[in-house]
């Protein structure tokens, strides 16, 4: 075999080993965009606001939906709960919402919402981040109005998400951003501030 014959088999290996390297990186790297572009879809998904309509609600129920993979408690207050609220203000920590960074400011109220009746709150304790049970009245003692209770450490918080004194937990629980849709009072849009464009969906 000549020296020709040599360097012409060398040179079609190393075209062919380089081929196929250049077509596995070719491909990972295709993979890599792939997914990356799927996670990117994924991401802006989990950030969209949610619909949810309450119009089968009723005085004294609460529907569970999820935002950004939140539960998000909507509960309708009955007059009730409202008087309640009022009598709880000196058993909160902070009773008119004064922590800003836990509500939007159309929610910085006794009542935590735009609407009396209606209380939207991402139902995960503020203190290890467990989920509170709901409580309804005399579920707890005698004196108990009805709220949420965190089995974990014993925070309890009232239909406003008001955090009792003495409880662990250091804070109410957050409110989300949220409006109701303009033509449909009936239909909640959570994530997004009445003030915000995207509000106009």
């Amino acid at each position: 075999m000549s020296d020709q014959d040599v360097d012409l088999e060398r040179r079609r290996f190393l075209t062919i080993s380089t081929s196929v390297v250049g077509g596995v990186g070719m491909a990972a790297a295709s993979v890599a965009g792939i997914m990356y572009w799927t996670k990117s879809e994924r991401a802006l998904a989990l950030g969209a606001p949610t619909v949810v309509s309450i119009s089968r609600l009723k005085p004294g129920e609460q529907m569970v939906t999820l935002w950004r993979s939140q539960p998000i408690w909507l509960l309708k207050r009955t007059p009730e709960m409202l008087k309640e609220l009022v009598r709880l203000n000196s058993h909160v920590k902070d009773s008119m919402s004064d922590e800003s960074e836990l509500q939007p400011s159309y929610a910085k109220n006794q009542y935590r919402s735009i609407r009396e009746e209606i209380f939207i709150v991402i139902g995960i304790c503020t203190h290890l981040g467990c989920s509170p049970r709901h409580k309804k009245a005399k579920e707890l003692g005698a004196d108990w109005g009805g709220g949420y209770l965190c089995a974990c450490h014993g925070s309890k918080f009232d239909y406003a998400g008001r955090v009792f004194n003495g409880a662990p937990a250091p804070s109410n629980l957050k409110v989300p951003k949220h409006h109701f849709h303009p033509d449909n009072p009936n239909m909640v849009i959570i994530g997004v501030d009445p003030k915000d464009e995207g509000a106009k969906s």
